[in-house]
């Protein structure tokens, strides 16, 4: 197996090696701004070396990880191609969503075979079992060369390849960023109305998880739309009036409910509700 080198050994760079380091690869180095956080890594992985030197990280990996914050990428890119590391060869991933493969282009001038790799999943420790990269799909752009190797450690972690273009990357974030940040958003939303009526932040949350278990597993079973529940795709007028003018002390969580529920019912239209019934909660949750 080939020699990997992590820059930026933070949740998801640590989680990463973690799962590599189970299935062969040898992981080199780690390197972190802070050489603790770099240490914490290396004890959890157990190998490799903890640096704060990118370059000397760089220069011990055939396959080198970059996974830092979207804004730190292009300045590590060029500070790596301004070394006197030989590039030839050498296998450059950027973890990012959003940005393209080409921010690594001062790499890949001086022969480095690049591509982004984003897995969609959500990495909360470092200490990820390897299994939670099973079934997880990764965007991927850039390099041919570089892409076979990715979809090859992909397949290797029982993931999914999913090629995307440079120009669709927003826009593939932004769908990830919805399902996933957003989710937690509006859950804290759903459990700060709940703690309105007495009940503590903790035994709010846990009054949520089996809905949430069981819509999720609605979804997987089901689809997306077949799942949807509720008073709106229902045509009940009533419980949405009761709902919004409950929500009336709570403005930022009634406009949500609005948004929410003007998408609500467009799939409600594809369900067969009387366009009365339609018209009538579109300008309810229009506020007319």
């Amino acid at each position: 197996m080939m020699d990997v080198s992590i820059i930026g050994a933070g949740r998801l760079g640590a989680s990463l090696a973690f799962a590599l380091s189970r299935k062969g690869y040898r992981i080199r180095a780690f390197s972190c701004k802070n050489l603790s956080s770099a240490r914490e890594s290396l004890k959890i992985i157990g190998q490799g070396k903890a640096l704060t030197d990118n370059v000397q990280a760089a220069r011990e990996g055939k396959i080198v990880f970059l996974c830092l914050p979207d804004e730190r990428i292009a300045k590590v890119a060029k500070d790596l191609a301004a070394s006197k590391i030989s590039w030839s060869e050498k296998f450059i991933f950027h973890t990012s969503g959003l940005l393209p493969a080409k921010i690594l282009k001062p790499l890949q001038e001086k022969g480095a075979l690049t591509a982004s790799a984003h897995p969609i999943q959500s990495f909360s420790q470092k200490k990820t079992p390897p299994e939670q990269f099973k079934g997880v799909f990764w965007g991927l752009e850039g390099d041919k060369k570089a892409l076979n190797l990715a979809r090859e450690i992909i397949r290797q972690l029982k993931g999914h390849s999913l090629l995307i273009k440079a120009k669709d990357k927003p826009l593939y974030h932004a769908a990830c960023s919805l399902a996933s940040n957003f989710f937690v958003v509006l859950l804290d939303i759903a459990s700060s109305l709940l703690r309105n009526t007495g009940l503590n932040e903790e035994k709010a949350a846990k009054c949520l998880m089996p809905l949430l278990e069981g819509t999720l597993q609605n979804v997987k079973k089901f689809g997306i739309k077949a799942s949807l529940t509720g008073p709106i795709v229902r045509g009940d007028k009533e419980s949405v009036q009761s709902h919004l003018a409950a929500l009336q002390r709570f403005p930022l969580s009634r406009q949500v409910y609005q948004k929410l529920g003007a998408q609500a019912l467009e799939i409600a239209r594809g369900k067969k509700l009387s366009r009365q019934k339609i018209r009538a909660l579109q300008l309810l949750l229009e506020g007319k």
